[in-house]
């Protein structure tokens, strides 16, 4: 290795031509954080000449910071090289030279120069932009490590054609996060079907997932293809699976292993091509120790686990989302309201038991309410005064008694409308029944 005058150090041309001859961006750091070399694509993608590139700090460079990213709690392909020298693997969000952020794909792994330092070798694969999100596809904004982890697990389920299981409380985004694996995989131009299994009684299920014959049963007046054989060649996500009864999780399991099926009323077989992903915000594996949930079926459906990060487990991304539900608030109602600082402020500091769907539910209130452009954090808070913040160095109380709290307050303002209650928490009304007799909130 060789040095400039000013003390930065310089990589020796043959091992400059060998990176510079990948196509994806290419970096060489040193265990102070300092680029020692880097590739005319990283030098492309970040806007500079490799002697504006060469010597600074990498965080500097990608992350537009004043620090490592370990010590912003992000998962630092650096620290965890240069500490165990092992390759190591991450998605972070880089930042190109025109400011805009975009995610990445990083592989970081030990090199040792000519004179036995080590120093990190950083591979970066930058992911496709998104596309404009819809409202329900704005659950993904954000650059939190824990949604970035979850996106990347998501891809990297995508690739694969076996069974995908989503775990996560209520509001989460669980069947975004379905229509992410198919957008992503290579099914994605064929059918994605979604069906809630708690809206579905025993009578129903043979003849929604499998079809029909005319005359199959009473009233039945022609032939129906079921879920499965619509969806031949792409996926079904099956939301709310830990609600569907024994009965039927065995019909499904012997679908689920051969493939094929008959129509209710038919003889012949028919055969299905068909990706399943599950959903639940129930306990599975207590379920299945319970005899309540077939062990099989678990292990079938649950090729792949995913868990779908809480809002309050990304809090940094409360306000990016706040901002962008609130712009799509304001095209819907013509209306042209913003957040003060101490909405926003408040809440970053809130727990949101109901997720993403409860943040949407809260500015939809407010922007009804606003008499103003303003929405300040008094038409946010009502909401039970337990459920705002959590006092410190005090628990939050568990999320079955919110939850249960949250229904029984709809239920008395809405005059125990359980279809009005559904819509509110854009759940299904069979769904809500569920939860009542759960918790029990009859009478």
């Amino acid at each position: 290795m060789t040095y400039m005058s000013d003390g930065v150090r310089t990589m020796p041309t043959l091992i400059q031509s060998l990176i510079d001859i990948r196509e994806e961006p290419f970096v060489l750091i040193d265990a102070d954080y300092r680029i020692v070399a880097a590739n005319a694509a990283y030098c492309s993608a970040y806007g500079a000449e490799e002697k504006q590139i060469v010597g600074r700090l990498c965080y500097e460079v990608s992350h537009h910071r004043t620090s490592p990213c370990h010590l912003h709690k992000e998962d630092c392909p650096h620290q965890q090289v240069f500490e165990t020298g092992q390759t190591h693997e991450v998605f972070h969000v880089h930042y190109d030279y025109h400011g805009n952020a975009e995610q990445a794909r990083i592989l970081g792994y030990a090199i040792r120069d000519a004179e036995g330092r080590v120093l990190l070798g950083e591979s970066i694969r930058r992911a496709p932009a998104q596309p404009d999100l819809n409202c329900q596809e704005i659950r993904l904004i954000g650059r939190s490590p824990a949604l970035l982890r979850t996106i990347d697990n998501l891809r990297q389920a995508a690739r694969s054609h076996i069974g995908v299981l989503l775990l996560g409380e209520s509001g989460v985004g669980k069947e975004l996060a379905a229509h992410f694996v198919h957008d992503e995989s290579a099914r994605a131009d064929r059918p994605f079907l979604a069906i809630d299994c708690a809206s579905l009684s025993e009578s129903l299920f043979e003849s929604e997932f499998f079809g029909h014959e005319r005359g199959s049963f009473t009233g039945c007046i022609g032939r129906k293809q079921g879920l499965f054989e619509t969806a031949d060649g792409g996926t079904l996500f099956l939301d709310e699976i830990g609600e569907l009864p024994l009965s039927m999780q065995a019909k499904l399991l012997r679908v689920l292993e051969s493939g094929e099926f008959r129509r209710l009323g038919g003889r012949t077989t028919i055969r299905a091509d068909v990706r399943v992903v599950a959903a639940t915000n129930r306990d599975l594996q207590a379920m299945v120790a319970r005899g309540s949930f077939r062990e099989d079926l678990y292990y079938r459906l649950a090729c792949i686990t995913i868990r779908l990060p809480s809002l309050r487990d990304r809090r940094s991304d409360i306000p990016a989302l706040a901002e962008a539900l609130l712009a799509r608030i304001n095209r819907a109602t013509g209306k042209n309201t913003y957040l003060t600082g101490g909405a926003l402020e408040w809440l970053t500091r809130y727990d949101f038991p109901g997720n993403v769907r409860e943040l949407r539910n809260m500015l939809e209130r407010a922007v009804a309410l606003a008499h103003g452009d303003t929405i300040d954090k008094d038409l946010l808070d009502g909401v039970p005064a337990h459920r705002q913040m959590a006092p410190a160095g005090k628990a939050s109380p568990p999320l079955n008694v919110v939850e249960a709290d949250y229904i029984r307050q709809l239920l008395h303002e809405h005059n125990g409308n359980r279809r009005q209650v559904a819509r509110i928490l854009d759940i299904s009304e069979r769904t809500v029944y569920r939860k009542i007799r759960r918790y029990n909130l009859e009478g």
